[in-house]
C-alpha cells in the first residue's frame, strides 16, 4: 500500500501509523515539517530500502521511497512517489519541471536492471479523458502541454500506464482527485492524477483495478490494482 503527502515526520507516526493492518511501513519524510512525505506498507520484508533518488533538492522534500524485493527469479521494486504540484505559482511550476527532468534518467536506469511499479500522485492528467474540463485547463498546472508531453515520452519509452492498459477509454470513473472548492466531488468534476506506472512484464500481470469512491476521506481516492506476479 503506497501513500503520499503524509505531512508528518517519522517520529509523529511512531506507535500509531508506522504499522497499519499488521503491515510495517517504510517512509521518506520531508525536512520541512507538515510537508509532503511518502510511504509504503508491505507484508513482505524488502531486500533493500532506498530513500530518495539522488537529487538533493527533491530528496529534502520527501518525494521518493523504493522497496526492493530480490529473489532468485526476480529483481523487482515498488516505488511510492509524490510529484510536485505547480498550482501555487510559477516558482513551483518551474520546480515541477526540474523534478521531471531529474527523475526521468533515474527511472530509465532502473528499468534497465529490474522490473518496477511506481505508484503515486503525479499531479499530471495525461489525456483529455483524464479530467472533466480539459478545454479550460490547458494552461493550468497538471495539464500543460509540457507536462503531458513528459508523460507521453515516458510511456513511449516502453513504460505502461496500468490503469489505461486495463481501461483505455474510461472517463468519469477514472478520476482520482477533486478540488475542495464548489461541488467538484458531488458533480464528479475530477482529474486522474494518481497512477501505477510499470515496466511491461509487471504491467502484463495486472488483472483488475478500481478507484475507491464509496466514501470520501481525502481530496484523492485510492487506486487499487490487483496483479498476478510471481516473485
Amino acid at each position: 500500500m503506497c501513500v503520499q503527502e503524509l505531512k508528518a515526520q517519522e517520529a509523529d507516526m511512531a506507535g500509531s501509523l508506522d504499522v497499519i493492518a499488521a503491515l510495517p511501513g517504510y517512509f521518506h519524510t520531508a525536512q520541512k515539517k507538515g510537508y509532503s512525505g511518502v510511504g509504503i506498507y508491505t507484508k513482505r520484508t524488502p531486500s533493500d530500502v532506498r530513500v530518495g533518488f539522488g537529487n538533493d533538492e527533491f530528496d529534502a522534500e520527501g518525494r521518493y521511497v523504493e522497496l526492493r524485493f530480490d529473489t532468485p527469479k526476480r529483481k523487482f521494486s515498488v516505488i511510492s512517489s509524490y510529484f510536485p504540484s505547480g498550482s501555487s505559482g510559477d516558482e513551483r511550476q518551474s520546480a515541477k519541471f526540474r523534478f521531471l527532468d531529474a527523475i526521468t534518467p533515474h527511472l530509465a536506469d532502473l528499468a534497465q536492471t529490474r522490473e518496477y511499479v511506481l505508484c503515486g500522485d503525479l499531479n499530471i492528467a495525461h489525456q483529455n479523458i483524464d479530467l472533466k474540463n480539459w478545454k479550460s485547463n490547458q494552461k493550468n498546472s497538471g495539464f500543460t502541454p509540457e507536462e503531458r508531453a513528459w508523460m507521453t515520452a515516458f510511456l513511449s519509452s516502453g513504460m505502461v500506464d496500468v490503469y489505461r492498459h486495463l481501461h483505455p477509454t474510461e472517463t468519469d470513473a477514472a478520476y482520482t482527485w477533486w478540488s475542495n472548492r464548489g461541488q467538484a466531488w458531488a458533480k464528479n468534476v475530477g482529474w486522474r492524477l494518481d497512477y501505477h506506472l510499470a515496466t511491461p512484464a509487471f504491467a502484463a500481470s495486472a488483472r483488475t483495478c478500481e478507484v475507491f469512491k464509496a466514501e470520501r476521506f481525502s481530496d484523492h481516492a485510492p487506486l487499487t490494482i490487483n496483479y498476478a506476479y510471481d516473485l
